[in-house]
């Protein structure tokens, strides 16, 4: 079964990875048991992140570490009963983020960040994706002086080095660019590369369309029917069994419970995230979005209201949503902007996929010939969705890869 691929997940990873496959002449199914774009791709800044250069590292200061223990924060909460099944993964996730280990994983994390503006690009231009990027970047507040002037330096060093773009603002020149701003903060790093999406959910959905659009096909199914039969993948669907000789396994957080059974067990973990959208008072608008570096949370404009999204939640994979941090994001963003009335009846929940490396994998399954992996993304699956597409499917069709594959390689763990 030549150049046949099922791709299992349909979020913007698994999108983009059927979509490049297709494009190549693959006969290509996707798979999943929602819709294309509801899981993690759903909910998120909507953000395509030219300047993440630097992967989120595990805070190694006692004052920091302090801070989370206590619980009460809005960046980070955890369940107390979940922390036992996250001590392996969190531990390794504290070795590598040892500075030596950390500048590793950033360098690499930056080859892939490198190009996601172009690989979005090349998706969306001369389709109905292109009005959903805007480019306006996004803003960093800060409300220390200090804080603010230590953050600038290090924004001049991604500058100079990986070629970042961004403008330092004082407290007059946020308050000119961002008029409906209620508090004063000491400034801001605007950055300016970052495409702003109004609708993360059709932005995956335009990609899907453009799967399906060039003969690509999309079915429901669990990905936990995957089988390798005497010449092929198989996994069930709605409409029944769908064979294939190779398969893609891009189901984010739940990729471990699929490739465990085939051998390989990543030490993936996720992290939990919410979203509420608000109304805005009078005639007050947000122009782009903004993290308040003091309080932890983005605001961003969307279709759908101003979007309120939270840090990272640590719980059982199967405990019911909690969404504690929106609780106590909700009254510290309204003293920030004139927010009105919440949009959405209930908050919306997702995982993002985590690997202790900070790096996510790309590459074969081991062990597992014609398996492929694509997960691990952490806070930028949607951002690297294209990217990781590319380099997969150039990787499955024997091309020569834009770029090393070596670090996301499943066997460095």
């Amino acid at each position: 079964m030549p150049s046949s691929a099922i791709v299992l997940g349909a979020g913007m990873v698994g999108v983009s990875a059927a979509l490049h496959l297709r494009r190549r002449g693959y006969d290509v199914v996707l798979v999943d048991r929602q819709a294309p774009g509801e899981g993690a791709s759903f909910g998120n800044g909507g953000l395509i992140q030219r300047e993440a250069v630097h992967p989120h590292p595990f805070p190694r200061t006692m004052s920091e570490l302090l801070r989370i223990a206590k619980n009460r924060s809005i960046d980070a909460v955890y369940h107390p009963l979940a922390l036992p099944g996250f001590v392996s993964p969190l531990l390794r996730y504290w070795w590598h983020s040892e500075p030596a280990r950390y500048l590793h994983a950033a360098q690499a994390h930056a080859r892939l960040i490198a190009t996601c503006l172009d690989e979005h690009l090349a998706l969306a231009r001369g389709t109905d994706a292109m009005p959903l990027l805007r480019p306006i970047g996004w803003m960093r507040l800060y409300g220390d002086p200090q804080r603010l002037d230590a953050a600038v330096a290090q924004a001049e060093a991604a500058r100079s080095e990986y070629g970042v773009n961004f403008v330092a603002l004082d407290g007059r020149g946020l308050a000119a660019a961002e008029p409906h701003l209620i508090v004063e903060r000491a400034g801001a790093i605007h950055w300016t590369d970052p495409f702003s999406v109004s609708d993360p959910h059709a932005l995956t959905l335009s990609y899907a369309r453009q799967f399906t659009a060039t003969g690509g096909s999309i079915a429901r199914g669990d990905a936990a029917t995957l089988q390798r039969t005497a010449s092929a993948w198989r996994v069930q669907t709605a409409d029944g069994p769908v064979d294939a000789a190779e398969v893609v396994i891009a189901l984010g957080a739940a990729a471990g419970e699929v490739t465990r059974r085939f051998g390989y067990v990543p030490p993936l973990f996720g992290k939990r995230g919410y979203h509420m959208h608000y109304g805005l008072r009078g005639n007050a608008m947000l122009n782009r979005p903004v993290l308040d570096t003091d309080s932890g949370f983005l605001l961003a404009p969307m279709r759908a209201g101003i979007r309120l999204t939270t840090g990272a939640e640590f719980a059982r994979i199967d405990a019911p949503p909690t969404p504690v941090q929106l609780a106590r994001a909700e009254p510290v963003a309204r003293t920030l902007l004139p927010l009105a009335d919440r949009v959405d009846a209930e908050p919306w929940m997702g995982v993002r996929p985590c690997m202790p490396d900070m790096l996510p994998v790309i590459g074969r399954l081991p062990g597992q010939p014609g398996a492929w992996c694509a997960f691990g993304h952490a806070h930028q699956g949607f951002t690297l969705g294209p990217t990781t597409g590319r380099l997969l499917a150039e990787m499955m069709t024997g091309a020569a890869p834009f770029i090393d594959p070596a670090p996301y390689r499943a066997e460095r763990f």
